[in-house]
């Protein structure tokens, strides 16, 4: 922000001044002795010589939808065979360029939810509030710190910030032009730029939301709060709100509160909104993931349905309109035609949307918008329930059209066997759709495939409504930051490997096979006492199941970071938290300077802490821009099988030895250190090979003796637990004797005779060649 000072005319004893005009900006006030390090505010290049060794190692592995470039006038394009497209760009460069627009969309959508959330604290709470996330927490801010190089202390110093990342997605964006960068390998950068501005944006929104929502802080004993389709009581009036900016919902249960009535309306969400719902009131509910949006709304049980940003359907108001629901769109970003009465008086509001004059509006104001949701619902609920007609005879009679023409299976994402559950309907058989429940996307392609139109969305949902009214779980609420005393505990075994390792399931929930493969990962894990982490739809989809003794993995677990622990960080700007907490330990434990110093950091990162993402279903381009920029501080993520859809993975190639020597800090010499991580990205076809993966992937070059040996076990127990087999690659990552497991060294010893293997140095591992001339 900059002030403006003229002065026309000033004479004094010692000067005659006119037309004199002063530029005031920010003042800095200096209160942080640690050294800005070279890289504060990176630009899109600044970082392209750490990039550039990234992807060189693991290098982009292109997986393209199609050999057309139909991106301007010159199009379409065949890129076939070495072909080149008018412009000049070959297939490698028109990928590359694809993958940094697809991450430009989710850094934009982080952007912009960070811009929305910070300008409404700053309204109602000022530029001067304070950002504080509890007393043990001095390190608030380790991406920002990262960075941008400042240490914030209030809402007002989160807009520079945000100046800055709004202006790299504007100059990275302007890279994918026709005419402008012509390198895979340079798009490629400019994508790991994407994600990392992507990371900070999270932060950015959800330090600012912790702070002056006061959700919790670090909390490992966050409350338990009820989750699944089940836990709505529809006897009341139902909202529910859908998106991932809390704001609008926040403003209801505001309204709720002050009206004395909370309790008396149910105010539920679907996909991260709902999350944060529950950080801000435990009284909230979660329906579930954002595939239950479809399902849930044709149910009819909302009344009323409050639309933020990110994640929506975009038919979610025709399917509202059907079942007689009111929407109400809060975001610019999602204007869907309506009209705009953030201006109106709320009774004339309440009046058009009661009478059904307009069904749905825009509302920006997010108090307007919850107090007229809140009016809406207690005045339509009763009338509109009553003529609610259950659909069930309509969807059975439907069903009975099916001509098993297999077209509804073909469309599915999943391959799911639809048409014989369908079919088999005919003999009142619903077996088979009640089971297709349990893995279903419930996205609603089969139906739009279907020539006899059956809807067949709605038939799962007739068939497994016994499940769905059992669909009662708990999840932990989203707990925010890792305390800095938590990182000062695990910050050594991590990096050292005596914790095994560092799990996060995040993404969405676009499963092969359903949830129950991502719940029995993460128990796997947590029995191995890895530290688990979870957050967005992945942290949902891990509450809806029930072990034997009627409990969800968060009743099971602790909510600590700490070894043999699950952990729900909240949102999907909750997963800054996550990368964040590699930072801190680069930071705490290991005393590396934090401020503007990315490339050092990251470098311990990948080198040191055995940190591994886990994207089971992951779906949106915000998942891609998330993991690129995890990626470019060395944390390897693994995709589900429709991760194969982002176009692109980050591989390793053991094979070529050198691409895997690192600088031994001790004695300044390239050594030879295995290839640990394996891959930065990758892409898994199984549940198996995902947890064998995740087992490779935690191992780091700088893993001691007893810490490789502990990696060791448990990928080895894996890998012949799963496939019955000792790993085929072991000889790969054995650097001593004393690495390997000692119940089995003499077996393991005689493998390793027969694959040629021989020891190495354990090195004191860096890539960066100025970090031996600091140590010298």
């Amino acid at each position: 922000m900059t002030t403006k000072l003229s002065i026309k005319e000033l004479e004094s004893s010692f000067a005659k001044i006119k037309g004199l005009e002063l530029l005031i900006g920010k003042i800095v006030e200096e209160e942080w002795d640690e050294i800005v390090g070279p890289t504060p505010y990176p630009s899109i290049t600044d970082l392209r010589a750490w990039d550039h060794r990234l992807l060189q190692r693991y290098e982009p592995f292109y997986s393209p939808f199609c050999d057309m470039c139909c991106l301007c006038t010159f199009g379409k394009c065949d890129l076939t065979k070495g072909k080149k497209g008018s412009c000049g760009i070959d297939i490698r460069s028109q990928q590359g360029k694809i993958v940094l627009i697809a991450c430009l969309m989710g850094a934009a959508c982080h952007a912009t939810h960070a811009r929305h959330i910070v300008n409404y604290l700053i309204e109602k709470k000022g530029r001067d509030y304070p950002i504080h996330l509890g007393e043990e927490i001095e390190l608030e801010a380790p991406l920002i710190r990262l960075v941008a190089g400042i240490k914030p202390k209030k809402l007002g110093d989160l807009e520079e910030v945000l100046d800055y990342i709004e202006r790299q997605i504007t100059h990275l964006l302007s890279a994918t032009a026709t005419g402008q960068e012509e390198s895979y390998i340079d798009f490629e950068s400019k994508a790991l730029h994407a994600g990392m501005v992507d990371n900070v944006a999270l932060e950015v929104a959800d330090i600012a939301q912790i702070s002056a929502l006061r959700f919790p802080k670090g909390d490992p004993d966050a409350p338990l709060v009820d989750l699944g389709m089940g836990v709505i009581d529809k006897t009341k009036p139902v909202i529910l709100c859908v998106g991932h900016n809390v704001a609008p919902g926040s403003e209801i249960i505001n309204y709720l509160e002050q009206s004395g009535i909370y309790g008396s309306v149910e105010v539920a969400g679907i996909c991260c909104t709902a999350h944060d719902l529950t950080r801000y009131s435990t009284g909230a509910k979660i329906v579930g993931p954002l595939s239950r949006q479809l399902i849930f709304v044709r149910s009819g049980v909302a009344d009323v349905i409050i639309l933020d940003q990110e994640c929506i359907r975009t038919d979610i108001i025709d399917e509202a309109k059907k079942v007689g629901t009111r929407v109400i769109t809060t975001i610019d970003q999602v204007c869907a035609g309506l009209p705009d009465m953030t201006k109106s008086p709320i009774e004339s509001i309440i009046k058009e949307l009661v009478s059904g004059s307009f069904p749905a509006v825009l509302i920006h104001d997010p108090a307007k918008a919850g107090e007229v949701a809140v009016k809406v619902a207690l005045e339509i609920a009763p009338s509109r329930r009553a003529k609610i007609i259950s659909d069930e005879q309509e969807v059975l009679d439907a069903v009975l059209r099916c001509k098993d023409c297999g077209r509804c299976r073909r469309n599915c994402p999943i391959d799911l066997s639809i048409d014989e559950a369908v079919y088999a309907s005919h003999e009142k058989n619903f077996g088979l759709l009640a089971q297709i429940y349990d893995q279903c996307l419930l996205c609603g392609r089969c139906e739009s495939e279907c020539p006899e139109h059956i809807p067949i969305v709605s038939a799962i949902r007739v068939a497994a409504m016994e499940k769905i009214r059992n669909e009662k779980y708990k999840v932990r609420s989203g707990r925010g930051p890792i305390k800095d005393t938590e990182i000062r505990k695990v910050g050594r075994p991590i990096v050292m490997g005596e914790i095994p390792g560092v799990i996060a399931f995040v993404g969405c929930a676009n499963y092969p096979n359903g949830n129950k493969e991502l719940v029995e990962m993460a128990d796997e894990f947590a029995k191995r006492r890895y530290i688990v982490v979870a957050s967005g739809c992945a942290a949902m989809d891990i509450a809806r199941y029930k072990d034997e003794d009627g409990q969800t993995l968060y009743e099971k677990y602790a909510g600590d970071f700490d070894a043999g622990c699950i952990l729900n960080t909240g949102s999907c700007v909750s997963n800054a938290h996550i990368i964040g907490a590699a930072v801190k330990i680069a930071n705490i434990f290991a005393k590396r300077r934090l401020r503007g110093n990315f490339e050092e950091i990251a470098d311990y990162i990948l080198n040191r802490i055995g940190a591994v993402a886990i994207a089971w279903g992951a779906q949106h381009q915000k998942a891609a821009s998330i993991a690129t920029g995890a990626n470019r501080l060395g944390i390897p993520v693994i995709l589900g099988p429709q991760g194969v859809k982002y176009r692109r993975a980050y591989l390793g190639r053991a094979d070529k030895k050198e691409n895997w020597t690192v600088y031994n800090v001790r004695t300044g010499k390239e050594v030879y250190a295995g290839p640990a991580p394996e891959h930065l990205l990758y892409v898994t076809e199984s549940k198996e090979e995902a947890i064998v993966t995740a087992a490779r992937l935690v191992m780091r070059p700088n893993d001691t003796s007893k810490g490789r040996m502990i990696k060791l076990s448990h990928y080895i127990d894996l890998h012949q637990k799963l496939y019955g087999i000792i790993p085929e690659d072991l000889h790969l990552f054995v650097r001593t004797e004393a690495d390997l497991p000692l119940t089995m060294k003499d077996q393991l010893l005689k493998v390793l005779k027969k694959r040629g293997w021989e020891p190495m140095e354990l090195p004191d591992p860096t890539l960066l060649e100025r970090q031996i001339i600091r140590r010298e």
